[in-house]
């Protein structure tokens, strides 16, 4: 089985869609009420992967949050739209007008046009985003 560290899975990730391969990054959160899913970073801490519970994992306990995971399972993608996109900038600047939160609004239309960018470099009308359906993990010493 094909194991990658996040940052080397995110560079080359277009070519494993739907396979079944190991990633290892650092928890940096899990859902609090149901525990069915977690987010991991790699070691530049600049890319996440949102990780779903399956196969033998029935939970992520918040535990694990700082720990060195190695997790297999199944990679996905999910295309948000240049409408979806479109739609969510106008949102974060009603809200910006509405409610004057300037700081958190300027983050937002940035990751926006971070997509846009994406989009525009790769020749696509959606954004990729990438997640995991996990299998089983083990706990990695660092």
């Amino acid at each position: 089985m094909i194991s990658f560290e996040l940052d080397q899975l995110m560079a080359v990730a277009d070519q494993h869609v739907d396979s079944t391969l190991t990633v290892i990054g650092y928890v940096t959160h899990t859902c609090k009420h149901s525990g069915k899913r977690c987010f991991i970073v790699g070691e530049s801490q600049k890319t996440s992967l949102r990780v779903e519970s399956g196969g033998e994992i029935e939970s992520f306990s918040p535990e694990l949050i700082g720990s060195k995971l190695a997790i297999t399972g199944s990679l996905k993608e999910f295309h948000l739209s240049g409408e979806s996109i479109n739609e969510m900038e106008s949102n974060v600047k009603q809200l910006e007008q509405e409610e004057g939160m300037a700081e958190t609004c300027a983050a937002e239309l940035s990751n926006i046009s971070e997509m846009r960018q994406w989009m525009k470099d790769h020749g696509k009308s959606y954004y990729v985003i990438y997640y995991m359906e996990g299998l089983s993990y083990k706990i990695v010493d660092n």
